[in-house]
């Protein structure tokens, strides 16, 4: 029969305290392995098991393994299992006790057998199972006996013996949850056994259990405050009519605040939980996608700034052994320092994710003015250069200007794009963000594909003079089709691109949005993929380019005037875009410093590209026909400044 999903979560979490402490000696559990020294006849497992706590024995013979005993919470049970035949003499097994579940279940020859099924967690349960009398040795029994890895007896005996003690399971393990030693306590499956509407209060946790008829319009959900804690630091929480449209049917709702959060605190080092966890379950069903939210009301310690929050869900669907908190169907109302409110669409656990080391963007309001200017700017700029250049490849037929002017195109929409984004993402919403992130994201890709272009012309009219350029329609579709492969593939795949949240040092709760890739695995996946690469090629290319330039021109008397030679390589940098490298030095004392530069220099780069142009015109005005003629490659030669352009 199929668990639905309320029994599924309570089995997650008592086997998450069972595994979460690994081999600690503190561990309840119990295992005890040795060798089976038996016949080389049909073997068979014999067991007899009823309730209590006075021990358990594990015995052997000739033809069978034998485990018996007044052990368990709720199992009693008897029967023979027949074993597979094994040669040789001998076989290998393991008896393991869950306490915590009333589980007990046998490992021979490598095949599990279970005698007892999991139950639960219990009441009380026998634990702390220590050894009794010495049984005599013989050539039948079982050898190197282990409790854990520990050998307790190394040659043949025919019986161990184990005597056990009982607990309080609910309140001891609670006590140890909150010294640290396991992560997550279950503890609901007493609360939903209620058959009565009402509170329970239970260790680790304060439940209520509301009942929902079919006339069902909400409801809002008060826990109990335990002793000394003020009422006003209780978890709200209420219930909307479509919970009970969603149910379909009069059930249960059982609200459990979980008063020891560091028993759900997932392993990392970056977050951490606020002191409370709400659980949310309808008995038997899955309820998931309602057309209104829970609303969850947190209480909690001032929460600076500097730290953001996020209202998080607990997701069982990849690993439900592991705490992993998503915010996938939760909104996140901040309604002050100390007080969140959760809005989400679904059935779990719930609770506040806190950021312990931030890392938002320094200085993001002059960043963000900076660029702004900057884009402008550009736009103007390159729309002044795409006039310019088309002028002038009317007037002469130079095979360089088609990837000048496919430069200015690119760069025209990627600033432009970038200069809309941020209005987009805050006034229009998500689904023109996804078309403006993509639109974006291709321009920025269609830039860098133009200016490793660059680089490549420059190597080929530098070192392979006498050999012809390509065809002048090869440009356009390189420089503007490739990116749009790359793009359609992550659009097609989809939840790639929307809004994206940038953090601000001063205000981390309050992020800049814009248009651009989403924060999540896949978005990062694909950046890296697809940005980075493409970035990395054009610096490198540029960077290398630049220094077979000035290798090849560095003994020129023009290149001995400093200006001349730093407006080549600033010409040259300008069209191969290296100044995109300062992305990758974004780290260290200096990073404030690289970050402004970048800025600058990046969203300006439409106007310093027509700054380059308008130099080079003014250069050639000044040195007269007699020097440069009507020849750019004249001007290659000299100044470096327009190394793509020849005269055809």
């Amino acid at each position: 029969m199929e668990l639905r999903l309320t029994d599924a979560l309570k089995t997650v979490f008592v086997f998450i305290i069972i595994f979460a402490s690994g081999s600690s000696e503190n561990d309840r559990d119990f295992m005890f392995c040795g060798i089976w020294h038996h016949g080389n006849d049909s073997l068979k497992l014999n067991y007899n098991l009823s309730r209590g706590c006075e021990g358990i024995s594990i015995s052997a013979n000739e033809s069978s393994l034998s485990v018996e005993g007044r052990i368990t919470a709720r199992c009693a049970r008897s029967n023979v299992i027949q074993l597979n035949h094994v040669s040789g003499g001998q076989s290998h097994f393991c008896l393991y006790w869950e306490p915590l579940l009333d589980q007990l279940w046998v490992t021979v020859g490598g095949q599990d057998h279970t005698l007892c099924k999991p139950a639960g967690l219990q009441d009380s349960c026998c634990t702390d199972l220590s050894s009794g009398a010495n049984a005599p040795e013989g050539a039948y029994g079982i050898g190197n006996g282990a409790v854990r890895s520990d050998i307790v007896y190394s040659k043949t005996r025919t019986a161990y013996t184990f005597f056990g003690e009982k607990i309080n399971c609910k309140k001891e393990f609670c006590d140890e949850a909150g010294q640290g030693s396991t992560q997550v306590n279950m503890i609901e499956e007493a609360v939903m056994r209620s058959q009565a509407v009402g509170s329970v209060e239970l260790p680790c946790a304060l439940s209520s259990v509301v009942e929902m008829k079919e006339d069902f319009r909400g409801y809002n959900v008060i826990l109990p405050a335990p002793g000394g804690v003020p009422p006003e630091s209780i978890p709200s929480v209420h219930l909307p009519p479509a919970l009970g449209l969603a149910a379909g049917k009069p059930a249960k709702v059982v609200c459990t605040f979980f008063t020891n959060a560091s028993l759900f605190q997932e392993s990392r080092d970056d977050f951490r939980i606020v002191d409370n966890v709400v659980g949310i379950t309808v008995e038997n069903e899955i309820i998931t996608d309602l057309s209104e939210p829970i609303k969850i009301g947190f209480h909690h310690d001032v929460i600076p700034k500097t730290h953001s929050r996020k209202c998080v869900s607990w997701d069982t669907r990849k690993d439900p052994l592991k705490v992993n908190w998503l915010e996938q169907g939760c909104l996140t109302n901040q309604k002050g320092a100390q007080e969140t409110e959760c809005l989400c669409n679904h059935l779990t656990y719930f609770t506040i994710l806190v950021q312990l080391e931030p890392r938002p963007v320094r200085h993001l309001l002059a960043l963000t003015v900076i660029t702004s200017v900057g884009c402008l700017i550009s736009v103007i700029s390159c729309i002044a250069l795409i006039i310019f250049l088309y002028r002038k490849k009317r007037q002469a037929k130079e095979k360089s200007i088609p990837i000048h002017l496919g430069l200015a195109v690119s760069l025209l929409l990627l600033n432009a794009f970038f200069f809309f984004t941020g209005t987009v993402a805050n006034t229009v919403g998500e689904r023109m963000c996804v078309w403006v992130g993509l639109s974006l994201h291709y321009a920025l890709l269609s830039s860098f594909t133009w200016m490793a272009m660059e680089v490549f012309h420059t190597f080929w009219l530098v070192y392979m003079v006498f050999s012809p350029s390509p065809e002048p329609y090869v440009w356009p579709l390189i420089g503007f089709g490739l990116p749009a492969v790359p793009v359609t593939i992550l659009a097609a795949v989809g939840d790639i691109y929307g809004v994206r949240e940038v953090a601000q040092s001063d205000d981390i709760n309050n992020p800049y949005l814009m248009c651009w890739m989403k924060d999540t695995y896949k978005a990062s996946l694909a950046h890296y993929c697809t940005t980075i690469p493409l970035l990395a090629i054009v610096v490198s290319a540029g960077l290398v380019m630049l220094f077979l330039v000035r290798k090849q021109i560095q003994t020129r008397e023009e290149w001995r005037q400093n200006w001349v030679a730093f407006a080549s390589i600033w010409g040259l940098s300008c069209l191969f875009g290296t100044t995109w490298g300062l992305a990758f030095l974004d780290f260290g004392p200096l990073s404030d410093f690289v970050l402004f530069l970048s800025c600058i220099l990046n969203s300006f780069q439409g106007f310093l590209l027509m700054l380059r142009f308008y130099m080079l015109g003014w250069m050639r005005r000044q040195a007269g026909a007699s020097t440069l003629g009507t020849s750019s490659t004249g001007s290659t030669k000299h100044h470096m400044l327009q190394p793509q352009e020849e005269k055809s």
